[in-house]
């Protein structure tokens, strides 16, 4: 059967509950259309580059579908008929992408790099100095006063 990437983006008003719900339904169509859903991510909410009807975020998510051409078609058009999904895109590929997409991969180095941040540096006081005597001076600072 043809491997599919479908990625579509859902009303910003719908709670993620009610796009996980959406999902559960999308992968209900494929499996009555004698296909499967190997994966499904839920991408959160994302700020979208313009505004699509009326709308400047979105919840994403990405289904990887094995189906026959016909259940994709079924599940796109009750996708247009759905006021809840503003924008969809259906992509057939030669094999489907194992492990965590290239989304969920950037949120999980997100979610690591905010954590590796080390301790904030002293404040300088008004004339240039750091707020303790004792620390050391950087590169071009002088905490002594020139003769």
């Amino acid at each position: 059967m043809p491997l599919y990437e479908h990625v579509f983006l859902a009303r910003q008003d719908v709670t993620a509950q009610q796009v996980e719900e959406m999902i559960t339904q999308y992968k209900a169509v494929i499996e009555a259309g004698n296909g499967s859903v190997p994966k499904q991510e839920y991408w959160g909410v994302k700020s979208l580059t313009y505004r699509i009807r009326k709308n400047r975020k979105a919840h994403m998510a990405l289904l990887n579908i094995d189906a026959p051409a016909p259940a994709v078609q079924e599940m796109e058009r009750q996708m247009r008929i759905s006021e809840d999904v503003i924008r969809f895109m259906t992509v057939k590929v030669e094999a489907l992408e194992e492990g965590p997409s290239a989304m969920m991969q950037k949120r999980d180095r997100d979610d690591r790099r905010d954590g590796e941040r080390g301790e904030r540096r002293p404040r300088r006081d008004g004339e240039g100095n750091f707020g303790d005597d004792n620390a050391p001076a950087r590169d071009g600072d002088s905490n002594e006063e020139a003769n």
